[in-house]
Parts: structure tokens; C-alpha cells; sequence
């Protein structure tokens, strides 16, 4: 049986493991779909609802397994997929946050009312927006939120955009050419973890498999850790970005898999409200019904 991992570059461990050969050594069928060669369809603008970005590719023979960051399961969650979580990351908090130029007038979240927030919608950076949002008294239809790609750096630099969620590396370049602030810490507000989920017949039929996936995303994050120069050498060959500043991003983001634990779960259910109450899902989810208790203990079976 062939089993299909999907993977792309916004999930350092699965990136690096698809480049490493480590998962070969266990399961010689693995087959690799890189998410960014499927067609995403038509994708919602950031005021209408989530994007599903890949997660539908779970359910349609697209893959078996994925890495994401928080948002993509509470999309598809929402939209009737019997998902279930694998396991998280720590917390990466250092890896980016809500940044405006320093001479905007923008002092605190509340000042985003009415303004231009550039972020890649569907990820991470939504649901910490959507967090700092609520903290200051504001809802999704309070701002203006642009939906970007690549060339996000750029469009803040050139003052397309009145703030950016923004990420490493591509932070590192902005932090060079301008004077920022930070308007919204990631730490304290919002973890910000890697995760990873299948789906749920996947997990109850073929648990031998789903180990060793687990077991050789450990061993491959050790490896990063240990060679964060050589790893970022893999991200860097791809997308042409600057090698000193994958390294840096890469040291600053803890590796290794941990069980899905009741303050994640916690915090996802946040996000699904707040996801639901501003109009970005069409229905609540019990983020709990994706959890499967022993998966926790496949996840422990592997930490050192």
C-alpha cells in the first residue's frame, strides 16, 4: 500500500524529511505530493471565509498525512471532515508577529481599525490577528485584511498595506530595510504550533504506518536541530532566499513531536469560535472530537 504524505516548505519537518530519505527506510511506498502543485480551486478573499487551502486533499485521495500550522483543521473541522490530530510542536512564538513602521502612527491594536493588515489568510497569521483583534475590542469586519503571497515584504515596504503578520525569514529582510514595530507579540496571545493530522479512518486502519511516520519526523527534527546550517541549506536552494536567514529562523523554532495536549485543544477552541463568530466558518466545531487518545500515547512512544 502506498502511502501518501503531503508536504511543502511552511512545515519545516515534513519539508526536510521528504528531502532526507528518512521515512524511505520504513515505509519504501511513501509517496510524496507537494501541496503547492495542487489546484487550490477558487480561494475566498480574506473578508468572505476561510481558504481551505490543501486540507480538502485529505479527502480526496490527494494524501494520507500533513503538516500544517493551526488553521487549515479547524477549516476543514468546520466544513464536516472527520479529521484527527497527530501531534504538535512546541510553541512558536518567536517565528513572527504583527509588525507596523515605526513612523505609521499605529500605536496599539485598537488603532488597526480601518486600516490595511497584509497577512497569508488560512494560516497561522489569521488566527492571531483574529485573537489580537478580539483583545482590543475588534471583529474582522473592523479592518481592512489583504491576502498575500510571496511578495508580502515587499507590498509593506512599499506602504500598499498599513500592517503586516509577518514571518521569518521573510521578516528578516524588512527588519533590515525598516524602522518597525512590533503591534502584536505572538508570545502570550497565541502559541502558534506546527501540527499534524489525518484522517480519522487512516488513524484507527493503519496504525503501524502512522508510527512510523511519528517516529521518523522525530528522528529528522533531531537532525535539524543538530544541523540547523545544513537544513536551511534545503529551504534556500528552493525558494532562493538568503541561507543566513533560514538558519536564523530555523534555530529559533523548536523540533520534535509532542502529544496533542488540553491547553492546545483549548486554544484551537478559541480560534474555531472566534473563526465562526466573525464569519469565517459557516458552523461550530468541538475542536475535542479530533482528538483521539491514543495517538497521544503513539506520539510519547517516541520521545527521548
Amino acid at each position: 500500500m502506498s502511502i501518501r504524505v503531503g508536504f511543502f516548505p511552511h512545515n519545516n519537518s515534513l519539508w526536510v524529511l521528504r528531502h532526507r530519505g528518512v521515512l524511505e527506510r520504513s515505509l519504501p511506498d511513501v509517496e510524496w505530493v507537494d501541496l503547492r502543485s495542487l489546484p487550490e480551486g477558487e480561494r475566498p478573499g480574506p473578508a468572505e471565509g476561510l481558504p481551505s487551502l490543501h486540507g480538502d486533499h485529505l479527502f480526496d485521495s490527494g494524501y494520507d498525512f500533513i503538516g500544517t500550522g493551526s488553521t487549515p483543521p479547524v477549516t476543514a473541522q468546520a466544513k464536516g471532515h472527520d479529521i484527527v490530530y497527530v501531534a504538535i510542536s512546541g510553541s512558536r512564538h518567536e517565528n513572527g508577529r504583527l509588525v507596523v513602521r515605526a513612523d505609521s502612527g499605529i500605536e496599539t491594536p485598537a488603532d488597526l481599525k480601518g486600516k490595511r493588515v497584509a497577512l497569508g489568510h488560512g494560516s497561522w497569521q489569521t488566527t492571531l490577528l483574529l485573537f489580537a483583534l478580539d483583545e482590543a475590542g475588534l471583529t474582522w469586519s473592523d479592518i481592512e485584511p489583504v491576502d498575500v503571497g510571496a511578495d508580502a515584504a515587499q507590498k509593506f515596504l512599499d506602504g500598499e498595506v498599513d500592517a503586516w503578520t509577518g514571518s521569518y525569514p521573510a521578516l528578516t529582510h524588512v527588519e533590515e530595510q525598516a524602522e518597525l514595530r512590533t503591534l502584536i507579540k505572538t508570545d502570550g496571545l497565541f502559541s502558534h504550533r506546527s501540527l499534524w493530522f489525518t484522517r480519522r479512518d487512516f488513524a484507527e486502519k493503519h496504525p503501524e504506518e502512522l508510527a512510523a511516520i511519528v517516529g521518523a519526523l522525530q528522528e529528522s527534527d533531531e537532525w535539524i536541530a543538530q544541523n540547523p546550517r545544513e537544513a536551511a541549506e534545503l529551504f534556500a536552494a528552493d525558494d532562493g532566499g538568503d541561507l543566513d536567514a533560514w538558519e536564523h529562523a530555523l534555530r529559533s523554532r523548536p523540533f520534535g513531536l509532542r502529544p496533542v495536549s488540553e491547553e492546545f485543544v483549548a486554544e484551537q477552541q478559541r480560534a474555531a469560535d472566534l473563526f465562526h463568530a466573525n464569519g469565517l466558518v459557516d458552523r461550530k466545531i468541538t475542536v475535542a472530537d479530533a482528538v483521539l487518545p491514543d495517538l497521544a500515547k503513539v506520539v510519547a512512544a517516541t520521545l527521548r
